[in-house]
């Protein structure tokens, strides 16, 4: 059996992908084993270093701060930028050239910025700019930071997914007299969320992951940060670094799983039930559809 996109592999595939399978399960225990052997004759298996994390004390002045502090950059950071790039990417496809030029320009400028830079500048701009109190400073750096640089990346996101569209899509929308801002909204954006939601979800991702820049360069006390505070506490780095990551991983695992519920629940609520629009449905999609030679008729 075989469709457009896989064909059913024969006997001496199978038999490829079997012994490839074998040999990259061996390969990972022998890595598994290697990194455990080494922990071990280093001493980092013992139980003293791995006890805190059993007790409420280290989580509670050290882990959970910090796994508030990034949530809370990543949030503010998420909800700000997704609108945001979602206007700049519809001003990069706009008829009027002073709109896309502009929007063009400030997409490209701050997509090709390094998001640390950003972080960097923006510390040392309320520094030196505004009264915001040196306590709450990182956390505006780190925001206005991932915001510029996610803001454009998404925009070039929302653009791409709106011009996947098929050009049939516009083309019936302009025939039954829609205008371009009632196309956007009620028929592109609609159809292209479905389709760009693997890719947002991949940058709110990164969003997550990298809050930890601005720990380890402008001092924002997020998980990363809260983590270095802890070892040196406990003397425990190496386990330290793995519950972290531990805790990342389930962090963006969850997310990546809530953005699959959700992209299927979309899909399957945009299935077309194969009705037909009457003259009523199109008068009040658009009342001026139905007037002259559009119209349902009446004028005759």
């Amino acid at each position: 059996m075989s469709s457009v996109l896989y064909d059913t592999p024969g006997p001496r595939a199978k038999r490829r992908n079997i012994v490839l399978s074998v040999v990259f399960v061996a390969l990972l225990a022998t890595l598994l084993w290697w990194v455990w052997k080494t922990m071990d004759e280093k001493n980092q298996l013992e139980w003293s270093l791995w006890k805190p994390f059993t007790q409420s004390e280290a989580w509670s002045t050290y882990l959970w701060p910090g796994l508030a502090n990034t949530l809370k950059a990543a949030a503010l950071s998420m909800v700000i930028a997704l609108p945001l790039g979602a206007a700049f990417g519809i001003a990069r496809m706009s008829d009027h050239k002073w709109v896309r030029v502009p929007a063009g320009v400030v997409v490209e400028f701050f997509r090709a910025i390094p998001v640390l830079l950003l972080m960097l500048f923006a510390n040392e701009f309320y520094v030196r700019s505004t009264g915001i109190p040196s306590d709450e400073r990182p956390l505006y750096a780190v925001v206005t930071g991932l915001v510029l640089y996610n803001a454009s990346v998404l925009a070039e996101v929302v653009r791409a997914g709106i011009l996947a569209l098929p050009k049939g899509q516009t083309e019936a929308a302009q025939a039954i007299g829609l205008r371009k801002g009632q196309t956007m909204t009620t028929i592109l954006l609609p159809q292209a969320v479905t389709a760009m939601l693997p890719a947002i979800v991949s940058q709110l991702v990164v969003i997550v992951k990298d809050t930890a820049l601005g720990g380890v360069m402008i001092g924002f006390t997020e998980l990363l940060n809260s983590r270095s505070t802890l070892a040196a506490f406990y003397g425990n780095v190496i386990p330290s670094f793995v519950v972290v990551a531990i805790i990342f991983i389930v962090l963006n695992f969850a997310l990546t799983s809530f953005a699959s519920w959700l992209e299927k629940r979309l899909r399957r609520s945009k299935r077309s039930t194969g009705a037909v629009l009457g003259a009523e449905d199109m008068e009040e999609l658009n009342p001026a559809a139905t007037g002259g030679t559009f119209g349902t008729g009446a004028e005759r």
